[in-house]
């Protein structure tokens, strides 16, 4: 099935539209972050269809580190590469670096492999919200800004003991949260399994913006309008 339908390419060049970014967010990752709305102000792509766009080109390799250096707007055109010191470049045509990843250990480019562990992470990667970063927020006595939820992508990385002969399966480890002023930089931790036994580990880390002090009501009503979105998006579908 692959990931076609997110995007078009041509000579090389790879176009995203607000649309099929959106749709990628919402019903490949469950991702309701109001960034990746078509309207919104500040649109990006989300950064997990940047991801698995790099593993079907690319492959599935042991190790893999991804960071995320500046956002992808609406119908950007991008290029994929690996520059001659074996670094994987995702760049607009001025040649502006959205993202980087670095590979190492063996690797595999087994289409239903690939995609069966993209699936899987950017599953694991859309529930950032509510499920890994409310009892984060609890516990620290903070929360983002319900009017300006700037949570922000800043890489992920991740390591193979061994490559699956399917995609590994990966399930939440546990998160962290650490204060630097008023912006918070959250790590969340995971595992991938294979037939029940563990295979390899990674971490995620997002950047927030700006908190403010946690307000159980706030957040519950926050909660309670993003699953409002996701039933009514879902109902439509």
């Amino acid at each position: 099935m692959g990931f076609e339908e997110f995007y078009s390419g041509q000579d090389g060049r790879v176009c995203i539209t607000a649309e099929q970014a959106s749709r990628f967010a919402k019903e490949v990752a469950g991702d309701f972050n109001p960034l990746h709305n078509p309207d919104a102000r500040r649109f990006c792509v989300p950064g997990d269809l940047l991801f698995a766009l790099v593993l079907e080109r690319f492959g599935l390799s042991q190790r893999m580190t991804f960071r995320f250096h500046s956002m992808v707007g609406d119908r950007t055109e991008l290029r994929f590469k690996r520059t001659d010191e074996g670094v994987i470049v995702v760049e607009t045509e001025g040649g502006k670096r959205c993202l980087e990843a670095e590979t190492e250990g063996a690797r595999t480019d087994d289409a239903a492999v690939v995609e069966k562990f993209a699936r899987e992470y950017v599953a694991f990667s859309g529930l950032n919200f509510p499920h890994y970063l409310k009892p984060l927020f609890e516990e620290k006595g903070v929360m983002f800004n319900p009017h300006r939820p700037l949570v922000i992508y800043d890489s992920m990385a991740f390591s193979l003991d061994e490559l699956p002969d399917q995609g590994p399966d990966v399930e939440f480890a546990r998160g962290a949260l650490e204060l630097a002023g008023k912006r918070a930089v959250v790590h969340f931790e995971f595992h991938m399994k294979s037939a029940g036994a563990i295979i390899g580990a990674g971490s995620k880390k997002l950047v927030i913006g700006s908190t403010i002090a946690y307000n159980p009501q706030v957040m519950d009503e926050t909660i309670t309008r993003f699953n409002g979105m996701k039933a009514s998006y879902e109902s439509g579908l």
